[in-house]
């Protein structure tokens, strides 16, 4: 932890914290605070994503020679804390964080240099094709099949719980292009336009009463060989090195403002208060493995991307439920409050963070990897 002490990060520190508190818009801040999902809706993230653009700094993750700002893991991580501190709206993962990288590696010289500036720019929105309705947790088990035409693929089958599909304008999909061998073998990488003939995007309402989530329908959609990423039949591969950055992430700077805005509220219950000091506790201890993890020590990235998955999550949830307890109990105390407000924030964050522990391959089975990897 002293390593976020070094005289250049708390300068680094002061630079991004001087720019946030400039050129952070209020209407913003505002909408980021009322928001109950990790993925914020692009009419609130995007004006951010072109403010940071503007400044160099839309896409943290990105080395140089792509458009990012070369900034090392620990002035990343700063910068995410900042972020968080200053109530800064997160940014779309689909694009920037998630099938970036994969074409960075995987990409042609063609496919980087059409996709990459459009997804830092915002241009290009994206969603995610992976899981479907028999297809979930167990990826290997995906059906949307997609037939060689020419210098086509014909894709038909579905996708269920595509996140933001309504609003993407590209999609980046798993699909099976052979049932030879093991099925993790006839797995293709691609990439398609969402306004492709054949194509429906039908909404799916959560319990927190959420549009979020879309099944995508799949009618003799073509879609042009030259959008595949990486070898045909090859694209498991692909889909193992994205979900590396899908599951790993920078937990840790979120949760703690997030602490820090109930721990401002004042006058707690002393239960409460002792609940709140065990998950300070426990998110020291995530940030340390976090500063570890991005030291690369003591194991392995894919390792540290399931342990920190499980961790940021289920430490989610019990902020969650916590958050709920806070402002419930001053809600008895006193009806006078902004209560109301505060619980139409709060209860539909509590269940919309009920599927973290799912997505992005759910937790039992990165505890299934975990004692694989360590165990054997």
């Amino acid at each position: 932890m002293d390593m976020l002490n070094d005289p250049a990060l708390v300068a680094f520190r002061e630079e991004v914290r001087a720019f946030l508190a400039t050129y952070l818009p209020d209407d913003i801040r505002r909408s980021a605070a009322r928001a109950t999902s990790v993925f914020i809706d692009p009419d609130v993230s995007l004006p951010w994503q072109r403010i940071l653009h503007e400044k160099g700094w839309a896409a943290p993750d990105w080395p140089a020679e792509h458009g990012g700002p070369g900034w090392s893991e620990i002035e990343r991580y700063i910068f995410a804390a900042e972020c968080a501190r200053a109530g800064a709206p997160s940014l779309a993962p689909m694009g920037l964080k998630m099938v970036a990288p994969v074409i960075m590696h995987y990409g042609s010289p063609e496919q980087r240099a059409h996709y990459l500036p459009r997804i830092l720019s915002g241009e290009d929105y994206w969603c995610q094709g992976f899981s479907e309705p028999g297809a979930g947790s167990d990826l290997a088990a995906l059906q949307l099949r997609a037939v060689p035409d020419g210098s086509d693929y014909i894709l038909n089958g579905s996708k269920i719980w595509t996140t933001h599909a309504h609003f993407a304008n590209r999609m980046f999909a798993l699909v099976r292009t052979s049932n030879e061998g093991k099925p993790q073998a006839g797995i293709s990488f691609l990439l398609l336009d969402m306004a492709t003939p054949g194509l429906t995007v039908e909404p799916i309402r959560t319990l927190a009463g959420d549009h979020e989530f879309n099944q995508v329908f799949f009618d003799d959609v073509r879609v042009p060989q030259a959008n595949r990423l990486g070898g045909e039949n090859e694209g498991w591969s692909v889909a193992k090195h994205l979900l590396t950055f899908e599951r790993g992430g920078k937990y840790a700077p979120g949760l703690i403002g997030r602490l820090e805005g109930l721990r401002a509220r004042g006058n707690l219950d002393p239960v409460l208060r002792s609940r709140l000091d065990r998950e300070a506790v426990t998110l020291q201890a995530l940030q340390a493995l976090e500063l570890k993890a991005m030291r690369g020590v003591g194991g392995s990235p894919a390792l540290f991307a399931s342990a920190l998955k499980i961790l940021g999550t289920e430490t989610a949830q019990r902020i969650d439920t916590l958050a709920c307890d806070i402002i419930g109990h001053a809600a008895w105390a006193d009806a006078d409050g902004q209560t109301p407000a505060d619980l139409a924030v709060a209860v539909p964050r509590y269940l919309n963070d009920r599927a973290a522990t799912i997505y992005a391959g759910s937790n039992e089975i990165q505890r299934d990897l975990i004692a694989r990897t360590m165990l054997g």
